[in-house]
């Protein structure tokens, strides 16, 4: 049974033609996904009906969990400048109750395993772009999701912190066995990242692409096997002509 199913999902903005038309996709618990697509395809338009926050015009969407079981992160790490980090962190929590003791460890120990036990009490504006996505992404793992949903959350970094960022993402995401869908335009992101690429194009899942790697190091990336898997997703792509 999938934790996450789209069902035939067809959505339009008012007076525009359909987004996403006639889309497919299931996502099995502890499994990471990425979508990716030309700018307009719809991938961050299904991510959004996977969250809840648009509903579809037809077609069917099953997620088995609650509310509390979805965390999301944005393209920008969207952090109130009046709180700290750590209070960033809990303001899931705090929108239901005060945060414990327990909680604020938690939140404390997240912050560290994201290399940023030192700036747990410092403003968003003291903290650097690849921390802020940080807390963000902390943020989201708070309430221990059963489903992380990401949109392109790393684009506006650098390379060498966005690198830094994927291995901090998959090493959460495996310690805390969360499922994942990713949106994400770049090709070898998504082959880093994920065991499904899914494809998308005119508002539909076009392929689904499995991707076995023997492992996710650095060195991973030179490898021919994930050329060879960034080829293949390129192809579907219809990028090959450009190569």
């Amino acid at each position: 049974m999938s934790l996450l199913s789209l069902r035939d999902v067809r959505f339009a903005f008012p007076g525009w033609p359909p987004t996403v038309d006639g889309a497919d996709l299931a996502v099995e618990e502890g499994a990471f996904h990425c979508l990716v697509g030309r700018s307009g395809c719809g991938k961050t338009t299904l991510l959004k009906i996977a969250a809840g926050l648009l509903a579809p015009d037809s077609g069917r969407v099953v997620f088995h969990g609650g509310p509390r079981d979805i965390g999301f992160v944005f393209q920008s790490p969207t952090l109130l400048e009046w709180l700290t980090a750590i209070d960033n962190v809990l303001l899931p929590v705090s929108l239901h109750h005060r945060p414990t003791g327990e909680e604020r460890a938690r939140a404390l120990q997240l912050l560290q395993q994201l290399g940023l036990g030192e700036q747990a009490r410092k403003q968003p504006r003291q903290l650097s772009g690849g921390q802020q996505s940080r807390v963000a992404l902390a943020r989201a793992l708070i309430l221990q999701p059963k489903l992380l949903l990401l949109d392109e959350p790393f684009a506006a970094l650098d390379a060498i912190t966005r690198e830094e960022l994927q291995r901090d993402l998959l090493a959460m995401c495996r310690r805390q066995r969360t499922t994942v869908l990713f949106v994400t335009h770049d090709i070898a992101e998504a082959v880093y990242l994920a065991d499904h690429v899914d494809v998308v194009e005119s508002g539909r899942i076009a392929q689904e692409i499995p991707i076995a790697l023997p492992d996710r190091s650095a060195a991973t990336r030179y490898g021919p096997a994930f050329a060879g898997l960034c080829a293949q997703v390129r192809a579907a792509l219809h990028l090959e002509a450009l190569a």
